[in-house]
């Protein structure tokens, strides 16, 4: 949700949704203020960035996602505990991993009274998937049949097909589905918004269809997306799903500063703010009291190495960096104590989180990171550190990484490179960074597999690490249907990337909203389509 990708399979650069989670404290384009949220005609107002596109496969921004969540229903959702469970679907199964069968549930209808069949999800993930489309999400059909004949590498070249040889609807409420390898992940693959239905409406018409898109899910829009202002949804009478609202509607109302967003909260004009900016959160938790809301994340912060720079070859020197950050010390100069120093590469709100997996590789020990640094030779001229301007914060750590870095290993000569967040992940994606670089992720669903596959193995990664024992443990626990062994086999592989550490883990975000007096149960998810705005009542 959303956060950076690498290119390659199924996980093509995210500059939308990571440049979401990058931006999650500067929230949209537009200030809006008006009248005071929570009016007597049961609806509420949520505060939020522009997002970018509302066709779901067009988008990975966590922004989009707000809206777009809960205008579909996809075959799966995720529960509270993080498990997929389904949804527009009434089954998903496979003997292999590989061949997916998925029914439909009957008497389902899309907002303009289209029914919703089979039909509806394939001609969405072939409109997703077709190169020429450009969708944004493309690459999150790759794990599926004849999607590497729907994107040619010439990219200029017209592929010779418009539908993927992997995806057959057997009737109407039948879908069988090839994937080009045994992938036990994909029921969690299935709750990721780009996978919604489609109605043939909507495909005829895709530009209307992003003003005004037609869903399946709980709320229909009411009237047309006002770019820059709003989307005002309203509950969907014809919905027979199990989200039914507990609300007439939501308005998200765009933003294009967290403070102002925030005075906006506490004034009572907006009713539900997602992410209150860190320097903003002591004053949060004492004005706000039982209505300020925090809850456990799964975004990560990391400082990755250019590796194709032979000056970061040596993985001691790589170590040593590790352990001359005092991740404690930085999240209580800079988060106010909230956030938590990594000890693993996943969060701990993944299955498959090992509490100090990391060990002394994260821990602060300056006495043995000079040791690993006199080991691995030093480090010859000029540190570059880059980071994207989204957030004052970067600059904040950055800082004090830099002074641990000249304190701790001697390194005197480091330089700040600070980006435009709207070029910092082309820079990344081009390998145009000259040092190590700020990254983070936000799982797009919850397993081991999104953050490892899609941050650390060959064909994705950004730092040009290889590793083909790695890689081969991932695509064992791809391939494993027994959870239990599969996370064993992602284990095994992240103890790997932790030695060799091609990416140094940081810290794991905490999320920190807030409610007005107007609503109660309100509930936040740490997962990428964050707030579950069906369950909320309005006073």
């Amino acid at each position: 949700m959303t956060s950076q990708r690498g290119a390659g399979r199924g996980v093509r650069l995210r500059v939308a949704g990571l440049a979401a989670v990058a931006l999650a404290a500067s929230l949209g384009l537009s200030a809006c203020g008006g009248d005071d949220a929570g009016a007597s005609d049961g609806t509420f107002t949520a505060g939020h960035s522009e997002p970018d596109h509302l066709v779901p496969a067009n988008t990975t921004s966590s922004y989009a996602f707000d809206v777009i969540s809960e205008l579909f229903d996809n075959l799966m959702t995720l529960d509270r505990a993080g498990k997929a469970v389904p949804l527009a679907a009434e089954s998903v199964t496979s003997d292999d991993q590989k061949v997916w069968t998925i029914k439909v549930k009957p008497g389902q209808k899309f907002h303009n009274g289209e029914p919703l069949t089979a039909q509806s999800f394939a001609d969405a993930w072939n409109n997703a998937s077709y190169g020429p489309n450009a969708m944004a999400a493309n690459e999150y059909f790759s794990y599926i049949k004849g999607h590497k004949e729907l994107n040619p590498e010439d990219e200029n070249a017209k592929p010779e097909t418009d539908t993927l040889s992997g995806v057959e609807v057997a009737d109407q409420s039948t879908l069988k589905v090839t994937l080009t390898d045994p992938f036990s992940q994909f029921p969690q693959l299935l709750t990721y918004p780009a996978y919604a239905p489609m109605p043939k409406a909507g495909l005829k018409d895709l530009k209307a269809f992003d003003d005004h898109p037609i869903g399946n899910g709980p709320y229909k829009m009411d009237g047309t997306w006002e770019r820059n202002k709003q989307i005002k949804l309203v509950a969907f009478a014809g919905y027979t799903g199990p989200r039914k609202p507990q609300n007439k509607g939501v308005t998200w109302k765009s933003y294009s500063s967290a403070d102002t967003a925030y005075t906006d909260l506490r004034a009572g004009r907006i009713d539900v703010l997602q992410t209150i900016p860190s320097a903003k959160v002591p004053e949060a938790k004492r004005l706000l009291r039982d209505r300020f809301l925090p809850r456990k994340m799964g975004t990560i912060d990391y400082l990755g190495f250019p590796l194709w720079d032979k000056r970061f070859a040596s993985a001691d020197l790589r170590r040593a960096i590790s352990m001359s950050i005092d991740r404690q010390g930085i999240n209580k100069a800079v988060y106010n104590g909230d956030y938590i120093p990594a000890d693993s590469l996943l969060p701990a709100i993944i299955e498959g989180h090992r509490p100090n997996a990391c060990g002394e590789l994260c821990t602060y020990n300056p006495s043995k990171a000079r040791d690993l640094f006199g080991k691995a030779g030093g480090f010859k001229g000029t540190l570059e550190l880059y980071f994207s301007n989204a957030q004052p914060t970067y600059a904040q750590w950055m800082r004090i990484v830099a002074n641990s870095l000249r304190e701790n290993l001697g390194i005197q000569d480091i330089q700040f490179r600070q980006v435009p967040a709207s070029d910092y992940f082309s820079m990344l994606r081009e390998r145009k960074e000259k040092g190590p670089y700020r990254q983070n992720w936000e799982a797009d669903y919850p397993s081991a597999q999104n953050y490892l596959e899609n941050m650390w193995t060959s064909a994705n990664n950004r730092m040009g690490w290889t590793n083909k024992e790695f890689d081969d443990l991932i695509a064992k626990a791809n391939r494993t249907a027994d959870p239990r062994e599969g996370i064993g086999f992602y284990n095994r592989a992240e103890d790997i990337a932790i030695r060799e550490m091609p990416m140094i883990p940081l810290w794991t975000w905490a999320g920190q909203g807030g409610r007005s007096q107007n609503v109660d149960d309100v509930t936040i998810t740490p997962y990428s389509t964050g707030l579950v705005a069906h369950e909320v009542t309005v006073k």
